[in-house]
């Protein structure tokens, strides 16, 4: 993107040098006798920092200005002045060894990405320093998303330098994008318009069934019909929605099949010898009846011990591994680099896959991928991914395409914990159940089935 810029790289690098200056005065509060240290590299994220100096110097900020190839092993030195903050502007995204930081004793604001974060995976080069605030251009770099960089970043503020990112494949979602995603019921809407047939559930593991239904109902599946294979009919009877149609019938007839708008299988189906000829017979019944299909849980363990090449329907299919069933699906764990392995396994595939992490990643076949990075650590609890297939079941459901359902799907999972509505998420003790109780009120402000003129605007993604 720089080396196609319309602009000479003199103007990308004051434009940057501004945005820094801007982020260390409103972090200090003002600029008038505070003392700041820049550590300058001899690359573009160096020179960004020195333009930066310049212009607080000029707003009375007393600047030391450090050459990163030759800086002292603290900041301040011994017997200097201390510093109100430190300039990261050591090294960018371009570093290709360790990078061993000064030590600091005062707040960093980092240029770009912490120098020593790998700009794509967010792994650490060395000992990065830690920021307390991260100012990046043009577009998020992976490496703030992923592994260490959410944590060595600190807050991330996207600064637009006049770059064209329009050929980006890969963007994050933001709360404004949700209700663009997700088709509002249409006026004659019935409930077989958006009707979600769920497979799931096995003895001892009924409510995992009882969570992925709930969820598909309050996600907006205007019918929803549970099978259970080998489970008790009356186990967890209480934990299933009324509503919910309870039928033994294993999707097997295309005709069937075809009055559902999606199918969701494998949540809880358990490991057992007959669960890879229920995963069979649901993505046959599928595919002939071209209705999209989520698979989640046991049923992607199913898939691994049969890799024969799958016939997914026209419709789309949505695979949804956590790290382990990723590594049984694609032969090996996820690695630090989750965008790349994810497009790799979609594209194997042919289906969409939605790899669960902190941060989210759903890669279509084609190559587009979609993060979802609004959760946090409260969502690691049993169950959890349950709600999730039940949210995707019924987005399908409703006629979003399986990427931006997908996508879609993982961000309200996680403003199911990380949004404030009048019964937040307490900070600890979360269960599954607790997360479909909220689904409700977390559409209703993500502007879900709002009237068209009452939608929030999308401010675009990174």
């Amino acid at each position: 993107m720089d080396a196609a810029a319309s602009e000479p790289l003199e103007v990308l690098v004051d434009r940057a040098g501004a945005a820094v200056a801007r982020a260390v005065l409103d972090e200090l509060g003002g600029g008038y006798g505070r003392r700041v240290a820049v550590l300058a590299g001899k690359g573009t994220n160096g020179a960004d920092g020195r333009a930066a100096a310049e212009r607080l110097t000029r707003r009375g900020v007393r600047c030391s200005v450090f050459d990163a190839a030759s800086s002292p092993d603290s900041l301040p030195r011994p017997g200097d002045h201390a510093v109100d903050m430190v300039v990261d502007a050591a090294y960018g995204t371009g570093l290709g060894r360790p990078y061993e930081a000064p030590a600091v004793d005062a707040p960093v604001l980092a240029v770009d990405v912490p120098s020593g974060l790998d700009g794509l995976t967010g792994e650490t080069q060395g000992r990065p320093m830690s920021a307390v605030r991260t100012v990046t251009f043009a577009a998020l770099k992976p490496g703030l998303l992923f592994g260490h960089g959410p944590t060595l970043a600190g807050r991330v503020e996207v600064v637009d330098l006049g770059l064209d990112v329009s050929g980006a494949s890969t963007h994050l979602l933001e709360d404004a994008d949700v209700a663009g995603l997700v088709p509002a019921r249409p006026a004659d809407a019935h409930k077989w318009r958006s009707a979600c047939w769920v497979v799931a559930g096995s003895s001892g593991m009924e409510g995992a069934a009882a969570l992925a239904t709930t969820a598909a109902q309050r996600a907006g599946a205007g019918y929803v019909r549970l099978t259970m294979p080998g489970g008790d009919p009356g186990a967890d009877a209480a934990a299933v929605p009324t509503e919910v149609v309870r039928s033994t019938v294993i999707p097997a007839d295309a005709d069937e099949a075809a009055r559902f708008a999606s199918l969701v299988v494998g949540p809880g189906l358990g490991t057992g010898p007959t669960t890879s000829t229920v995963v069979d017979a649901v993505l046959a019944a599928a595919t002939a009846a071209n209705r999209p299909v989520v698979v989640d849980g046991d049923g992607l363990t199913a898939l691994a011990a049969n890799p024969e090449v799958r016939v997914w329907p026209a419709a789309g299919a949505v695979l949804t591994p956590h790290d382990g069933e990723f590594a049984r699906l694609a032969g090996g764990p996820p690695g630090p680099d989750r965008l790349s392995v994810a497009r790799t396994l979609a594209a194997d595939t042919g289906a969409t896959v939605l790899l669960k992490g902190p941060t989210t990643v759903v890669a279509a076949p084609d190559g587009q991928v979609l993060l979802a990075a609004a959760g946090d650590t409260r969502l690691a609890t049993a169950g959890s991914g349950d709600v999730l297939a039940g949210i995707l079941g019924a987005f399908l459901a409703r006629g979003s395409d399986p990427l931006p359902a997908a996508a879609a799907a993982a961000h309200v999972h996680g403003r199911l914990v990380t949004q404030d509505t009048n019964d937040g998420a307490p900070t600890t003790g979360v269960v599954a159940g607790d997360l479909a109780a909220r689904l409700v009120a977390v559409l209703v402000n993500l502007g879900v089935d709002a009237e068209p003129n009452s939608r929030r605007q999308s401010g675009g993604v990174c």
